[in-house]
């Protein structure tokens, strides 16, 4: 008998459905929030209200695209958490009618362990791109950035994650200051493919372990920002292809020593990738240059498997349905992450 899992994602500024019958990707809906550009970041009470606005329509097309009837879902699975408060409330709650008027089980999705397992998403049913257990995969976004040892589907150990701020959110606020707009990480990415990498130097930590810290980068970026343009106002337009060359480089470089050194350590030559970073041109050129320098089998995601979407959360469900792993009715979204996913 077919499972078919229909999965929700609402943990930020992206309302995404998307149904997996067996493993196999039938549709995947995502409607972004352009509300935020003016704002320079996520307002959380205006993601929540548009959440409340896409919800239903977003999961209509998921079922319409799918070819099904909802009568032919087996569960909803969820995002329950890390996230916007507002945001997971509105996709939970949402789930929480839809087990009901269904009488189909309702499955928590942790949103960490479902990019991990984007990875497993199958567009065909002979699609094999999976990476071999156990593995080694890098979750960079703008909300986290971690080392997690994969040893199964249910078992995720974060052994390396930042001390305080994530990856993308070094790259957008840099961008910011630089006054290039939000979301900054892409358009920091674009600028960098044009400028030199090593123009500029910018300090990087020695955090002991597997741990990040991307906050003294984010202070030298800021200074040498301050210096300049006392001596010329006009530094930044001048210079902001090298600026978000350098400032991608040294990011990129901080990721993938820590990244480099467990996988030396564990003894792990397979090493994936995954989070809105991990569409990043320069970080997916390193994770190549790694495989041919170190003899890795890297995994790099598809474009549309980077962001925030439903078919990672349908997925995770679908391996979670096979455990009966079912959550109740009474479940409430978190925040805050703990270490172990899964």
């Amino acid at each position: 008998m077919s499972v078919t899992i229909l999965g929700i994602e609402s943990s930020c500024d992206d309302t995404s459905s998307s149904v997996i019958r067996d493993g196999v990707m039938l549709s995947n809906v995502i409607a972004s929030q352009a509300v935020h550009e003016a704002y320079g970041g996520v307002v959380p009470e205006l993601a929540s209200r548009a959440h409340q606005q896409n919800i239903i329509p977003v999961v209509a097309e998921a079922i319409k695209r799918a070819g099904i009837d909802k009568s032919e879902l087996s569960a909803v699975a969820f995002t329950r958490g890390p996230g916007l408060m507002g945001s997971l409330l509105v996709g939970t709650s949402f789930a929480k009618g839809l087990s009901a008027s269904l009488n189909i089980p309702m499955i928590e999705i942790n949103h960490l362990q479902a990019h991990v397992l984007a990875h497993f998403i199958k567009e065909t049913p002979e699609d094999d791109h999976a990476p071999s257990f156990p593995f080694l995969c890098l979750l960079v976004s703008g909300g986290n950035s971690q080392i997690i040892k994969v040893n199964a589907y249910n078992d995720m150990e974060v052994i390396g994650q930042t001390i305080d701020d994530a990856a993308g959110e070094a790259f957008d606020k840099c961008a910011k200051v630089m006054g290039l707009g939000y979301p900054g990480g892409p358009v920091v990415n674009r600028l960098a493919n044009e400028g030199n990498p090593k123009a500029f130097t910018f300090s990087k930590p020695h955090i002991p372990g597997y741990d990040y810290s991307f906050s003294g980068l984010k202070t030298s970026f800021l200074y040498t920002l301050r210096d300049q343009l006392q001596e010329d106002p006009d530094f930044i337009e001048k210079n902001k292809q090298d600026l978000c060359a350098s400032l991608q480089a040294t990011v990129i470089d901080i990721l993938m020593n820590k990244l480099r050194r467990a996988a030396k350590d564990l003894n792990i030559k397979e090493v994936a990738v995954a989070g809105g970073v991990s569409a990043n041109s320069g970080l997916r050129d390193a994770f190549l240059d790694h495989a041919k320098r170190f003899g890795w089998k890297v995994h790099i995601p598809k474009f549309s498997f980077t962001t925030d979407n439903a078919a990672m959360v349908a997925i995770t469900g679908y391996y979670k349905y096979l455990d009966k792993q079912f959550c109740p009715m009474d479940a409430v979204p978190f925040s805050r992450v703990l270490n172990k996913l899964g």
